[in-house]
């Protein structure tokens, strides 16, 4: 979604607030998704002559776990805040997002966001205890047979070596 903000730029305690969605559906990786779209409550307010970008957005994002390979979905939300300015100088960086013709898409703002937000291991919960290395049994619904006390066989020449002594 295109804002136009000229009218909060030119004007001290000026305000916009509204609430939106964005598609999301094509973004993810692997069988990460997002199953519905990302809805977001937007305000971008004129405080003291900045401008100030604020979003609260929530969504659900399927995705296997990476220790138990289990699906989930889960919602996310976050809040993000950003500085808006009409130029950029040399000093301000990446602090500040330029809006020269006092334009904003914020549907780009906002998936970029939440994609550097997302968090690079998903996992079910906290404490996954993943799969079985021998038999790949999900060790969250319960424990398996197998003995995990067999010595890797790379490692036999060190067991003979302590055995000789």
């Amino acid at each position: 979604m295109i804002l136009d903000l000229k009218k909060v730029f030119l004007n001290e305690n000026e305000k916009v607030s509204l609430d939106t969605s964005v598609d999301m559906s094509g973004t993810g990786t692997g069988s990460a998704c997002f199953t519905e779209p990302v809805t977001a409550a937007i305000c971008v307010a004129n405080h003291a002559g900045f401008v100030e970008f604020t979003a609260d957005v929530s969504f659900v994002y399927s995705f296997d776990c990476d220790r138990c390979t289990s699906t989930i979905s889960r919602t996310f939300t976050y809040k993000f805040q950003h500085i808006l300015v009409t130029e950029l100088t040399e000093e301000s960086g990446d602090d500040y997002i330029e809006t020269p013709d006092y334009k904003f898409d914020t549907d780009s703002l906002l998936r970029d966001d939440i994609l550097l937000e997302l968090p690079s291991k998903l996992l079910c919960k906290d404490d996954c205890k993943g799969l079985c290395s021998k038999c790949g049994k999900n060790l969250n619904e319960g424990s398996c047979k197998c003995d995990l006390r067999e010595t890797d066989p790379r490692l036999a020449a060190l067991r003979q070596l302590l055995s000789d002594e």
